[in-house]
This record gives structure tokens, sequence and C-alpha cells, in this order.
């Protein structure tokens, strides 16, 4: 009996298989002894709306963004020139406001503790944005910070990005919201929106009370503490901003606040009167392929067309396009001493580096001075022109930041500030290691090959 029932079930399952065969065989069938034709058409069909829905969400990811600036700018003045303050605020939108004090803050022992300190005396509103926001022990200090504030009524509003925020600790997530901290993220995947995956927040702005924030490169995540003293300690500057430009710095937030839950966030709370804090002339201003990409690329191409002495630039991801290369190249020509600190051996994304180093040679050729920062991941993104004028904050040198993410730049005319961040500049510089053109032409043939190959996913990088 037993075995009778141990061959019914056996007949079964091979009744099973052959039926699934014959079905196979009754599909292939139908197109290889030709079948029907509606059904094959109607497959065939079916087959071609597939592709399309998913090569039209292939483009519309890979896009550029905005129709870009094609022609080199003309020079009609320089950086000591009123204009080039007025063409600033005109072409870039919020003008240069004075009144402000900025601080600068080098790595994470100095910029941690003070946006903790800050958010742990927030009285009324605290707007934070950030691109990188990692488990670990500093993204639990700010998780418990914020919702020790919230607990204590203050709103507090924090927007990240889907996919910089993807390695959350859960836990510390819901530590803020049972808080009572609102907590959004930017561009979560949905079906009917999946054309804006290739668009991040990439901004980092920070705001207490409306009265005091900080702006700069450092994100949310342990790589980024201590002092940038090896391979697993960040080097990065972050600004702290007091002053008129605060409200500036409020306004990008509330940008892509609105943008992600429709809410209108407004009053003194958000945006008290500001008194004066110091002397130096600011401007925040933010850029998005929804509007206004185009003017982080033009404000770097105006700074550059106008410098009339030097030039240094900090630059955690260095992959210039044409024109900003030959913006570069002109200004050397003309005497401008350009200088350039992009990261070494210690880069988080190699690719990116290859990138960056095929494009090389007419810069050196130029003599623009290139050099690669040893010590650890340099994720600097400073810009110093003339010893008059910085900008600082989330933009990279790179298509991705001109065209396709959200960013926001601090830019500051202050002699004696920009003085400081020369200082600074000169610092990095003495732990880089400097590129010559002989040296960039000696590489092996197989290192060339791959940085060529690499520089073909440039308009993506």
């Amino acid at each position: 009996m037993g075995m009778m029932l141990r061959g019914a079930r056996t007949r079964r399952r091979c009744d099973g298989e052959h039926t699934a065969s014959a079905g196979r065989e009754t599909i292939a069938g139908l197109f290889s002894r030709g079948g029907p034709t509606k059904l094959r058409r109607s497959v065939v069909a079916l087959i071609a709306v597939v592709l399309t829905i998913v090569t039209g969400l292939a483009v519309l990811n890979l896009k550029t963004g905005e129709k870009q600036v094609e022609r080199p700018l003309a020079r009609l003045y320089d950086t000591s020139d009123p204009q080039f303050a007025r063409a600033m605020g005109v072409l870039l939108g919020p003008p240069l406001v004075g009144g402000n004090r900025f601080d600068v803050l080098l790595n994470g022992d100095e910029i941690f503790p003070a946006m903790l300190s800050a958010i742990r005396s927030a009285k009324s509103t605290i707007t934070f944005e950030s691109y990188i926001y990692w488990s670990g022990t500093i993204g639990r200090e700010f998780a418990d910070a914020l919702a020790e504030r919230a607990r204590s009524g203050v709103k507090v509003h924090l927007l990240l990005d889907w996919l910089g925020s993807s390695k959350l600790d859960p836990n510390q997530l819901a530590t803020m919201v049972d808080a009572g901290v609102s907590v959004r993220r930017f561009h979560e995947p949905a079906w009917y929106d999946l054309d804006k995956l290739n668009n991040r927040t990439h901004r980092k702005v920070l705001v207490v009370d409306g009265r005091v924030g900080f702006t700069g490169g450092v994100g949310i995540a342990d790589v980024w503490s201590g002092h940038g003293q090896d391979p697993d300690h960040w080097r990065d500057t972050h600004f702290r901003a007091e002053g008129p430009v605060v409200a500036q710095m409020q306004a990008v937030f509330m940008d892509n606040w609105i943008k992600v839950t429709g809410e209108v966030l407004h009053g003194a709370d958000y945006f008290p009167a500001v008194e004066k804090r110091g002397d130096a002339y600011g401007q925040m201003f933010s850029s998005s392929p929804e509007g206004g990409s185009e003017s982080m690329h033009l404000m770097y191409l105006l700074a550059i067309t106008a410098a009339a002495k030097s030039i240094q630039l900090s630059s955690a991801y260095f992959v210039p396009d044409g024109l900003a290369r030959g913006a570069l190249i002109a200004a050397a020509r003309r005497g401008v001493r350009v200088q350039i600190i992009t990261p070494g051996e210690h880069m988080d994304a190699e690719t990116v580096r290859k990138a960056s180093r095929a494009q090389w040679g007419d810069l050196l050729e130029a003599g623009i001075e290139i050099s690669e920062y040893q010590p650890t991941m340099y994720h600097c993104k400073v810009l110093v022109v003339d010893g008059v004028w910085v900008s600082v904050g989330s933009t990279n040198f790179d298509n991705r930041s001109f065209s396709l993410n959200d960013e926001a730049n601090l830019n500051i005319l202050d002699a004696a500030f920009a003085a400081r961040q020369s200082a600074v500049f000169e610092q990095d510089l003495a732990q880089a290691k400097p590129i010559t053109l002989a040296a960039w032409k000696d590489r092996p043939l197989g290192e060339k090959m791959l940085e060529h190959t690499a520089s073909l996913l440039r308009l993506q990088l």
C-alpha cells in the first residue's frame, strides 16, 4: 500500500512537470509553427510597451537638467570692481547683504560640537537639511539632540535625501519621530515619479531659531569625526554664520521643504528680525534642475572669469566640463595663479578620481597647479578668488552638482575672512602631492585607458 501511495505521489509530481512542459511547448509552438497571428502581435506589442517604458525612464534619469551655458563668458571686470558683486547678486538671485559674521570650522572635532551646541540651545525652531545621515555615534548624538529639543517644544524639521540617508539606523529615526521631530525624505521612490531618482538634494543647511546657520561639506556620519588624522577620518570644512544672511539660508531650506511637504513654514520663529553681527557681506543661494541649476555653474564661471591674481580651489570631486576647464585655462594664461587640491589615493569614489585625472593634461600645460591630498579623503568644497571672494557649500566642481543635484552655496565677500581661508588652503597644500605634467604623461598605459573609460561617464559624475 505504501509503495502504491508513493507511486501515486510520484506520478502526480511527474504529471505536474509534464503539464508545465507541455504548456511551454504549446506557447513555443505558437511561434515556431505559425500560431495565431493575433496572439503573436499582442505579445510583441506588450514587449514593445515594456521596453519603451524602461527606455523612457532610463533617459529621464540620465538627463542633465536644464539647458546649460554654452559659450565662454566675456571678461568685463575683475573682483575689485563693484560690478562683480553686483553681477553676483543680480544674476544668481539673492543680493549680497552686509552685517554678517562667519566662523570657519575645520573637521569633525570643531564642526560637530558647534552644530550640536547650537541645536541644544534652540528655543523655537530647528530646520536641518542634509544629504548624508548615517547610523553611528555621530548620528546618534544628533538624533538624541534633535529629539530632546522636540520634546521640549521646539519645532524641529529634518529633511534628508532618500538615497543619502539609506544607512540611517531605523532606531535613530524612530527616536526622532517619536519625540515629535518632523522628518521627511527627498525624492523617495514612487512609481509615478521615477524620473526624479537621479535628482538628489546634496544641500547641507542647518538653521537654529532663524539666527544661526551652518553650511559646508560635512555629512552626519562617523567618517567626518576627528581631525582628519587618518584615512578613517575625513578632512572637511564647515562654516557658521550669524547676521542677515541667515534668513537666506533659511529660505534655501524652505525651498526643498515646500517641494517635499507642500507646507510653508513662516513667521517670526523662522524669520526673525536679525541684527547686524559683523562686517562681512554674504549671499546664500540654491540651484536645482527644476529651476536655476545653471546658477551654480554660472557662479563658478563668473568668479573664475573675474579673477585677477589667484584662484584656490579645494574640490572633493573635480570633473570640470569644457567651459569650466576653458575658464581656468584662460585665467592661468592671463597670469592668474590657479591652484587646485583634490583627493589622492584615499578617495571614496575611484571612478570620479579616474575621470578627473583623464582631463588634467591641458590644465597642467597651461601652468595650473594640481595637487592630491595625501593623509585621508579630502571632502572640502571651497573656492577662494583674489583673496576677497570665498564660496563654500555642498557644490562639487562637476556636472552632477552643476546640473543634476539640488545644491546650495554660501558666498562671502570679505578680505579678512578670505585671508583666513587662503591660510587654511596653504595648510592643506603642505600635505598634498603636486602632480607635474611629466608625471601625468608618464602614467602607465593601463591607467590611462581606465581613466579615459571613466571620463566617458563624466556627465553623471
